[in-house]
């Protein structure tokens, strides 16, 4: 039975005239929340709505206005609450400082009562909950916006009954309505590099929240991922009962354990943090790069340690898949990571369709720097990170990446990851577990050509190490003993050398013209003196063309653009 009603989620979605007519109302609501957000807008653009010049809107400003987005999403509810989360996790849809508030989002709300949830799970079980559990506790261990989690006994073994909250599909799909009623007006008069990302949001996030209230799909994406994990007794994930599970039920055995943040405990234990950190990482990096579905929130209200040290991971509503072209262009980003090569890294992000092909290499691969610089748990330069914002300061959050929603979810594990890690050891080195992970990969073919890259990277590295001091003591040498002797080559791509040689010739008989016509004046007759100073003049005429000619052509064709000298470089 529970088999069949699970596989009938997706025939449940709700609709009907009482969904449309909540849409409207909600419309209503959602649209007269938003208006100071719209006059705001549209005072950047023209500070009289009308006309007039555009407003600067400082960091301060943005800030501000996300703190009021965010209490706004709170009042609108769950679906708005999810949305706020999602567009935390979306750099290329917000600015920084929207990206920051919005993250701080918590998704927890007031617990539904037990007079309210008992009749779903008798409905969806089809008997009373004292027939088809030995034991239930009527006070929710867990909740959130869509739904929430009780301790049951079945057979003697506790169990997690997660249930969906009563009328809360309902409530959603008539947000989803207004969302995508009011995203092609956003998209319309939003900036162009913008207009693409909010089109396609509102159907992604129509997709993550529908799937996260399908409790039939969590089960499936608990059986699939416990069982790629079946083979290692450090990780666990629990298991569905499968008699007591619906689309809007799902019951998997009990887990103990304590919260991966709560560093005393885990100290207490006598649980090595670092190599937690490490196993951590390493177990989602098998799930993304390997198997293609991954576990895809690990706050650290949903991952736990047990006394052994074994790894607990709890809440499978919001998981992840990704296709073998996008995992194939992972390993290449992580082997970008690993042999620190930026131009690798940024090409991996081309093709997977997250990066314009089209985007400043030179200032995206700063950016990419600083990014994997914070990876190694390096200090960046407070000043640096300035200057790179100021060549996006107008187009901050017009960022040349799009990501995709499976590659979004990626983004959104990695740093959520990284805090976790962070917490339980500050020296935490991403790029470091990235490189042994790499390292690793030594079965295949392709595993031993990445192996050779990455060592040849590091014996170069220290082979530089080793040579550049001694190198340089020598250069100091020679300069302090004056025998320094600097060689300069002069690359002559316009044919510089050559017009100026011309211009000399014709400089020096222009020069020579003069004292000619005077000693033939004195000594020779009338028409040798013309002569002479005729070609005095026609010399003295080309000279001044030529420079006349050499001005205009540096007025009308620039020489030192930026664009002029990167194209220099590529033909050179």
């Amino acid at each position: 039975m529970s088999q069949s009603r699970a596989s009938g989620g997706a025939r449940r979605q709700p609709s009907g005239l009482g969904v449309r007519l909540r849409a409207l109302w909600r419309a209503l609501v959602v649209a007269w929340q938003f208006v100071p957000f719209v006059w705001g807008w549209a005072r950047d653009r023209k500070r009289f709505l009308f006309f007039g010049r555009s407003r600067e809107v400082t960091s301060d400003q943005r800030v501000q206005r996300a703190r009021r987005l965010k209490t706004t999403f709170l009042d609108l509810g769950p679906a708005f609450i999810k949305l706020g989360q999602m567009l935390s996790t979306r750099p290329d849809a917000l600015p920084r400082e929207y990206i920051e508030v919005l993250s701080e989002l918590q998704d927890k709300v007031p617990p539904e009562p037990w007079d309210t949830i008992e009749p779903v799970l008798e409905a969806e079980l089809g008997a009373p909950v004292a027939e088809r559990f030995d034991g239930f506790d009527t006070q929710p261990i867990s909740g959130a916006s869509l739904g929430q989690v009780y301790e049951a006994e079945i057979d003697g073994e506790r169990v997690a009954v997660k249930v969906l909250r009563p009328g809360i599909r309902e409530r959603v799909e008539s947000d989803l309505r207004v969302l995508e009623t009011l995203t092609p007006l956003l998209a319309r008069g939003a900036d162009p590099a913008q207009a693409y990302t909010l089109e396609n949001l509102s159907e992604e996030f129509a997709a993550t929240i529908r799937a996260e209230m399908d409790y039939a799909h969590e089960a499936r994406m608990l059986r699939e991922i416990g069982a790629s994990f079946a083979d290692r007794g450090d990780v666990a994930i629990p298991e569905v009962v499968e008699s007591h599970s619906t689309d809007r039920v799902v019951t998997m055995t009990y887990l103990d354990g304590v919260k991966i943040d709560d560093v005393a405990r885990i100290d207490e234990m006598g649980v090595d943090r670092g190599e937690l950190v490490q196993r951590l990482e390493e177990v989602y990096i098998r799930m993304i790069v390997e198997d293609g579905r991954f576990h895809a929130d690990p706050h650290p209200g949903n991952l736990a340690v047990q006394e052994d040290g074994t790894l607990v991971f709890y809440d499978f509503g919001m998981t992840g898949r990704l296709g073998a072209r996008t995992r194939e262009q992972l390993m290449e980003f992580y082997v970008g990571l690993a042999t620190d090569d930026v131009d690798r890294v940024m090409d991996a992000f081309v093709a997977m369709g997250a990066l314009d092909p089209a985007a400043d290499r030179e200032v995206m691969a700063e950016a990419f720097e600083i990014v994997i610089e914070q990876f190694r748990g390096e200090d960046i330069s407070e000043y640096r990170v300035e200057q790179l914002v100021g060549q996006f300061e107008s187009q901050l959050y017009e960022f040349p990446m799009r990501l995709p929603q499976d590659l979004a979810l990626v983004v959104r594990v990695t740093t959520v990851l990284e805090g976790v890690c962070r917490t339980l050891d500050s020296d935490f080195d991403f790029i470091e577990v990235i490189t042994d992970y790499v390292m690793a990969q030594g079965g295949t073919d392709a595993g031993d050509a990445i192996r050779e890259e990455i060592q040849e990277t590091v014996t170069s590295g220290a082979r530089s190490l080793v040579t550049t001091a001694p190198r340089a003591e020598r250069a100091l040498d020679i300069a302090q003993r004056g025998e320094l002797t600097l060689e300069t080559v002069l690359r002559d791509g316009d044919g510089l050398a050559r017009q100026m040689a011309k211009r000399l010739l014709v400089g020096f008989v222009a020069a020579a013209g003069i004292p000619v016509a005077a000693f033939f004046y004195v000594d020779a007759t009338l028409p040798s003196v013309a002569v002479a100073l005729g070609v005095t003049g026609l010399s003295l005429s080309v000279l001044v063309w030529s420079f006349r000619r050499s001005r205009g052509d540096s007025l009308t064709t620039p020489q030192f653009t930026r664009h002029e000298m990167r194209q220099r470089e590529r033909e050179g």
